[in-house]
């Protein structure tokens, strides 16, 4: 089931985003007086097509990875005198420019309606209530402890640990002092905290923002009871079956299964004897623990999973807007994750992220299957973040990109002239190569997470 949630997902999600974004073009381009000769979702081989009484071609083509508008343009082929002043190339500069920036326009517009959406749905956001802070870390010397609930990240209220995440990304690769405001248990006393931060996660192919400080999130206990099994696991290959009642790993007593994951993770590759009990007998199992991800990111991995428990309702707030607070809100995400964009693509580029970080094809796929099955708001708000990262990196002053073609416009009204046209057909050729190179690494990525 969970394939085809992440296929259809998929399929919706760049059907969207793409239609929308060519779509910015094409309105505006009719607006411009431009004649439009083809709107295509997708490339390769036509699935669908039809043409409007303006004489536009409709296609809906095999490959779903991207679509284009085509103009009218003198450039690419001779044009009847009849319907020269409906080519793209004799518009203005300023019509041109409008033209090519409303597809990026047309995603952040986008984003703004999920997020407005996702408002007025309503989210059931966990209280980030700290249920333990490890000796030792960032979190830990600054004095942070159990059961004090964080209220606010850098000045910022957040009401889940899902916002908290998202500011701690912010400072990702930097150095300072990380301040965090919290609230004391069974009390309204407030206090603010400050975290020592020394190029914090700096080139960590995989950050965990929260984790890393030392902090973990409190969380109900879950039983130690096998309820899943990955048949090509190393829990499989033991003779674990569902039902087990984990009780100690190396002799250690498991306190839950949270504590039982821990364990595991430090032990990539490594053999354990768990101490199973089984239709209420003792039973020792030796378990060859299997390994993911690389370096010092690698984790050990059992194979097995549990059944989830019901959450405190203390625990739980549902947060929801009105249509018109809706729309501030909306307004105010759209605009923090455009800078969280932008800000980690300027770290990679420096070397205070790691290009590991940065995603292609499968791992979108992925995200779009889970968010998909997690529900309505959850595959919302991926499309919204999925949106707003396509219209920045169209916005990129990348020749092949939207925003290499804007800034050769600026160029041409701020010198009267074009820039010429051998120096843009090597800006293009330069411009498909990264292109084509950032491709391959979003792809090396998602093949080593598989």
């Amino acid at each position: 089931m969970s394939a085809v949630y992440m296929i259809v997902g998929t399929l919706i999600a760049l059907g969207v985003l793409v239609t929308f974004h060519e779509f910015g073009h094409f309105w505006v381009a009719r607006r411009c007086g431009v004649k439009v000769l083809r709107f295509s979702v997708g490339f390769g081989t036509p699935l669908l097509r039809w043409h409007d009484r303006h004489g536009t071609e409709f296609v809906v083509a095999a490959i779903p990875l991207g679509g284009y508008v085509k103009m009218l343009d003198e450039r690419e082929g001779e044009v009847p005198t009849e319907l020269l002043g409906q080519t793209f190339n004799r518009k203005s500069v300023r019509q041109r420019f409008a033209i090519v920036s409303a597809g990026p326009i047309a995603n952040f517009l986008l984003a703004l309606l999920f997020f407005w959406l996702i408002a007025m749905l309503g989210t059931q956001q966990v209280r980030p209530v700290i249920g333990q802070v490890l000796p030792g870390t960032p979190a830990a010397e600054a004095g942070l402890q159990a059961g004090q609930e964080i209220l606010a990240v850098d000045g910022k209220a957040v009401d889940g640990w899902g916002a908290v995440n998202l500011q701690l990304v912010r400072r990702l690769g930097e150095t300072g002092m990380l301040q965090v405001r919290v609230s004391e248990p069974d009390s309204s006393v407030e206090r603010d905290y400050q975290i020592s931060l020394n190029a914090w996660q700096r080139g960590v192919e995989e950050p965990d923002p929260i984790g890393s400080l030392g902090l973990q999130p409190w969380r109900p206990a879950v039983p130690a009871v096998l309820a899943h099994i990955d048949p090509s696991g190393p829990a499989q290959a033991a003779g674990l079956r569902t039902g087990d009642r984990l009780l100690s790993l190396d002799g250690v007593a498991l306190r839950d299964w949270q504590d039982l994951v821990e364990r595991v993770r430090a032990r990539a590759d490594q053999q354990v004897v768990l101490q199973v009990e089984r239709a209420g007998q003792p039973l020792a199992v030796q378990v060859q623990l299997a390994g993911r991800g690389e370096g010092e990111a690698r984790q050990g991995y059992l194979g097995a999973g549990v059944s989830g428990v019901d959450w405190p309702a203390e625990m739980l707030r549902e947060i929801r807007y009105g249509p018109l607070d809706a729309v501030w809100q909306s307004v105010q995400r759209t605009w923090s994750m455009s800078q969280l964009t932008l800000d980690s693509l300027g770290k990679m580029l420096f070397g205070e992220l790691s290009v590991k970080n940065l995603s292609g094809p499968i791992t979108i796929a992925k995200v779009a299957g889970t968010s998909a099955q997690s529900g309505l708001a959850d595959f919302l708000n991926f499309l919204a973040y999925l949106s707003i990262s396509l219209g920045i990196l169209n916005l990129l002053p990348i020749p092949v990109l939207d925003g290499g073609h804007l800034l050769f416009y600026l160029y041409e009204w701020a010198r009267g002239k074009p820039l010429p046209e051998k120096v843009q057909a090597w800006g293009m050729q330069i411009g498909i190569a990264l292109v084509i190179g950032v491709m391959l690494l979003a792809l090396f990525n998602d093949l080593g997470r598989l």
